[in-house]
C-alpha cells in the first residue's frame, strides 16, 4: 500500500484554530458595532428634540406662554418601529420639559431618558452629562 506524501488541505486542527479566532473577533466586533447604532439612534432622538424644544420656543414667541402646546414627536419621525418618543410635558407660561423616552431596542442605552427644559439644562436619567448630551 502506498502513502501519498503529497497531501493537499487543511487538517481539522487548523479549521478548528480558525473557526476559534473568527467566533473570538465576532465576539469583540458584535457588541462595539451595537454600541454604534446606539450612539447614532441617541444622536437622532437628541436632534429631534430639541426641534421640539425649537418648536416650544415659537410657540413662545407667538403665544407668550408654553401651555398648549402638543405635539409629540418619535425619532425618526414617522418610523412605525421609533428609538425613541419625544413628548413635551410641564407646560406652564415659564417652563417646559422635553422628554426623549427610548423605545424598542434603544431601552439598553446606557443614557436612558433624557431631559433638557426651558433654561437649557439636559439630564440623562443614566449614564455622564457628557457622553449622552
Amino acid at each position: 500500500m502506498k502513502r501519498r506524501s503529497n497531501a493537499s488541505g487543511f487538517t481539522l486542527i487548523e479549521l478548528v484554530i480558525v473557526v476559534a479566532i473568527v467566533a473570538i473577533l465576532t465576539a469583540i466586533a458584535v457588541p462595539a458595532y451595537n454600541d454604534q447604532v446606539r450612539k447614532s439612534r441617541r444622536a437622532d432622538g437628541k436632534a429631534v428634540a430639541l426641534q421640539m424644544v425649537q418648536g416650544l420656543e415659537r410657540w413662545h414667541t407667538v403665544n407668550n406662554t408654553y401651555a398648549g402646546y402638543a405635539e409629540t414627536m418619535s425619532s425618526p419621525s414617522g418610523d412605525p418601529d421609533p428609538h425613541y418618543e419625544i413628548t413635551a410635558s410641564d407646560l406652564t407660561v415659564t417652563t417646559y420639559t422635553v422628554t426623549a423616552e427610548p423605545q424598542n431596542g434603544q431601552t439598553e442605552d446606557k443614557c436612558g431618558t433624557m431631559t433638557v427644559d426651558q433654561t437649557g439644562a439636559k439630564t440623562p436619567t443614566g449614564g455622564d452629562l457628557d457622553d449622552c448630551w
